[in-house]
């Protein structure tokens, strides 16, 4: 008697809850790509704020020594920057195909939650070591009276390569119509 009425029960609440899932994936999908775009915002913060510091120290300290403020520092705050655009541009690529509805089995959604959540955490890592490294070389240039601008210029660039990659092979995951 009772298998008589469980079994019709889960019958018909099967598909109601298999599009809830699907839902569920989806809302995870779409959102993973505001929240890759925030977590690179919030790692360019982070390193530019550390740089930023940095300098404004640098700065103090020329300005008390009578010496002319280095211009050179703005270069070295301003690099971490880019990582968050590397992540806008998969959040726009991550958004056209939800737009272009490439996207409509759960899989794809999650694969697309993975991309936005790996590109989010190797943009911000790479702002913030970059804006640490940005902030030691600020301090180096400071006492050095400028000497090492072009290594501290190629440290900078090894941690952007991580960015560029991480935004490269992500670029690459997402689902596309070719």
């Amino acid at each position: 008697m009772m298998q008589d009425v469980v079994v019709p029960f889960v019958a018909n609440m099967l598909p109601v809850v298999l599009a809830a899932a699907d839902t569920t994936w989806r809302f995870l999908g779409e959102s993973s790509s505001a929240l890759c775009l925030g977590m690179a915002a919030l790692g360019s913060s982070i390193g530019i704020g550390l740089a930023g510091q940095a300098a404004a120290g640098a700065w103090a300290k020329e300005a008390r020594a009578g010496r002319n403020l280095s211009f050179t520092y703005i270069i070295l705050v301003g690099m971490p920057i880019s990582q968050t655009l590397y992540a806008m541009i998969i959040m726009i690529n991550m958004r056209g195909a939800f737009e272009n509805e490439l996207v409509a089995a759960a899989g794809s959604c999650g694969l697309l939650f993975g991309v936005g959540l790996a590109t989010g955490l190797a943009e911000m890592l790479s702002a913030w070591m970059q804006g640490m490294i940005g902030a030691a070389g600020i301090r180096a240039l400071s006492d050095n009276e400028g000497k090492g601008l072009a290594f501290i210029i190629i440290a900078m660039g090894v941690v952007e390569t991580v960015g560029i990659f991480g935004m490269v092979f992500m670029l690459g995951m997402i689902p596309s119509a070719g």
